[in-house]
């Protein structure tokens, strides 16, 4: 059987797989995986990959953007010997299965990160490669290198059309990432039918303008589909190659169809298709063992590409190189030398320090903002810039900065952080959803945390947000009241190797706090104050927790005993026994919660939550928490 043959057989087996696994689910995309097909059995050609050992670090990173493509996906893996079986694919979407709806990273073997929001798998990709070029810039030398890998990433007309992917070409454009590569399943279908309905644009002329190399081929022609990803590897720009496709490929009457998207073919279409090209109809989840051994071969050839890589770095001219590697991956907390506070500072400021102490001890800790740093305060003093050093310049581009960081985390021995407002976290929801999902440990740092923000007015101040994000499971919300809560709020951050952790910093000054009485930061909440025979408990977090003390302070003058616990991490606190809990919010005491945003979450802790139910307003931070009444004398009388 001559190559281009093999090549149709292993497609078409592909193409069956997925319709099978589709009409036995009676749910899913049929057309995506079946038009990718044969892209998909080139691709197998050039991807340098180890079955055997998926978390290789010199591995070809695959994503698929598209998250819905996951026929193609599960076939892949298990076709490859990723450890899926038949069971698992005829399992597909079931209950507790291998293969999910759409790729879970963690779930499935050899899955590189989550997707299924359109656009985001283009900015993981993004992410993967400008990891690889930070970790070569590190440990690569003019003679020899330990990182020389290439990233491919499938995406669609919807992934496209997404704006987040106009964010990660442009700054993969501008950071020249001539070891991505995206192919792009031009299709022209999209759910609704026809993309001529919704969009019009050059995409050749867009992607130039971006700074990409741009190739074209036909998505079913194996030789122009091999010597278009042959040309793209020796490119030295990104390289996206408009693979012209057919949706549905091999779908008979379907073909080409946008009802053949996201809903089974049918089992007389699938009867039918199989019939055209030889296949045996009466045969479901089919592989030849030809077909077989010419997809395990990945195990084999993985496996010595991992061994002639590691003897690669045996042999080694500079043990620099390997020294610097051994560093990247070794996180060792205990040499971050972390800075002591002993004035009143905005959190911005002291986060700021710590970030920088953190860098000093951590080689492979990076990151940067969207364009704020100056602001926010994270720019990493003498760490040089991206990519031989560590600050990250990703401009006003945060859905895709912090889909990016998600990768970077994901590729091995990188810690990121990103940074922006804590209002415009808005914008970057969906990556910060994907990493408490993904357990992706990225460190989001959003300073200006409410409405002390002050003249820049309501569209600056966060008014919801620590409630959106308090309510997103496996997401750590800190929000420390002075540097030394920061500080522990780092330390407990570090060690949640499994969870994103966001530090919401003020702009304004906070006093300096007493020692606890009882419990500590790190368990996310703690006495802080105390009186004998306390008949109220005030709680906060941030800023409030100063007004909550000077609260209690005039109560006392009153004869009226409170406590004072400080919350820096409401998620953290509410995961504790009952029996801490109780040790902290004593009973029998009146609860009452501050906070100067809408703070709903708070009625799961306290009898009544003094907070805000509007939006904010433009005027010098102090006139706001006036006229909002966050004062001292405001606090009483509502508490009266």
């Amino acid at each position: 059987m001559d190559t281009n043959t093999m090549r149709k057989k292993m497609a078409d087996t592909i193409r069956f797989l997925a319709a099978d696994m589709v009409q036995r689910a009676n749910s899913g995309h049929p057309g995506a995986p079946m038009g990718l097909a044969d892209i998909a059995v080139v691709l197998s050609e050039h991807l340098n990959h180890n079955p055997k050992n998926p978390s290789w670090l010199n591995r070809d990173r695959l994503v698929f953007s598209g998250g819905h493509a996951t026929g193609l996906i599960y076939s892949l893996y298990y076709l490859w010997g990723y450890g899926l079986e038949l069971e698992d694919l005829k399992n597909f979407r079931q209950l507790d299965s291998k293969t999910p709806g759409h790729p879970e990273f963690g779930h499935t073997k050899g899955i590189e990160i989550t997707t299924g929001p359109l656009g985001q798998g283009i900015a993981n990709a993004v992410g993967f490669s400008m990891a690889s070029k930070f970790v070569g810039a590190q440990v690569n030398s003019d003679t020899a290198d330990l990182i020389d890998h290439t990233v491919y990433c499938f995406c669609g007309d919807g992934d496209l059309e997404e704006g987040i992917s106009y964010e990660a070409s442009s700054i993969a454009g501008h950071n020249k990432l001539d070891n991505l590569i995206l192919i792009y399943d031009s299709n022209r279908i999209t759910i609704e039918g026809s993309t001529d309905l919704s969009i019009s644009e050059n995409i050749r002329q867009r992607f130039e303008a971006q700074g990409w190399a741009v190739l074209e081929c036909d998505g079913h022609n194996y030789d122009d589909i091999d010597v278009t990803l042959t040309t793209a590897k020796t490119n030295t720009k990104p390289t996206i190659i408009i693979a012209n496709t057919i949706i549905a490929k091999g779908a008979g009457k379907l073909e080409g169809s946008h009802h053949a998207h996201g809903a089974p073919l049918g089992d007389d279409v699938i009867v039918e298709a199989k019939k055209a090209v030889g296949f045996d109809p009466e045969k479901k989840f089919f592989v030849d063992d030809d077909v077989m051994v010419r997809f395990r071969c990945a195990i084999e050839e993985g496996d010595l590409l991992e061994r002639e890589w590691i003897h690669r770095q045996k042999t080694l001219p500079l043990m620099e190189q390997n020294e610097a590697l051994a560093a990247l991956e070794t996180h060792d907390f205990s040499r971050i030398q972390w800075p002591a506070f002993e004035k009143a500072d905005a959190t911005r400021n002291t986060n700021g320090k710590i970030l920088n102490a953190i860098a000093r001890g951590i080689p492979s800790f990076l990151g940067g903002s969207a364009d704020l740093s100056p602001s926010n305060k994270t720019y990493l003093n003498y760490m040089g810039v991206y990519p031989k050093g560590r600050n990250i310049y990703f401009g006003i581009r945060e859905h895709a900065m912090a889909s990016i960081a998600n990768a970077m985390a994901l590729y091995g021995p990188l810690m990121p952080f990103t940074s922006t407002f804590f209002v415009f976290s808005d914008y970057l929801k969906p990556a910060a959803r994907i990493a408490a999902l993904a357990g992706i440990q990225q460190f989001f740092v959003w300073t200006h945390d409410s409405i002390g923000v002050g003249e820049d007015g309501p569209t600056h101040q966060p008014i919801e947000h620590l409630s959106q994000f308090r309510a997103l499971p496996n997401f750590y919300v800190w929000r420390p009241a002075d540097g030394a809560e920061n500080v522990e709020a780092w330390k407990v951050a570090l060690e949640m190797k499994k969870s994103p952790s966001a530090f919401v910093c003020s702009r304004q000054s906070l006093a300096l706090l007493p020692k606890a009485v009882k419990g500590e930061a790190s368990r996310g909440g703690y006495l802080l104050a105390s009186d004998e025979n306390a008949v109220m408990t005030l709680m906060a977090s941030g800023s409030e927790v100063e007004l909550a003390l000077k609260v209690k302070e005039a109560l006392n003058a009153k004869d009226v005993p409170v406590n004072v616990v400080s919350v820096p991490c409401y998620d953290l606190f509410i995961e504790q026994d009952k029996a801490y809990i109780d040790s902290i919010i004593i009973d029998g005491t009146k609860k009452v919660a501050i906070e100067a945003a809408r703070g709903l979450e708070w009625y799961r802790l306290a009898d009544d939550v003094i907070a805000m139910d509007t939006f904010g307003a433009s005027a010098p931070a102090g006139q706001l928490f006036e006229k909002f009444g966050f004062t001292v004398e405001s606090i009483i009388e509502k508490i009266k």
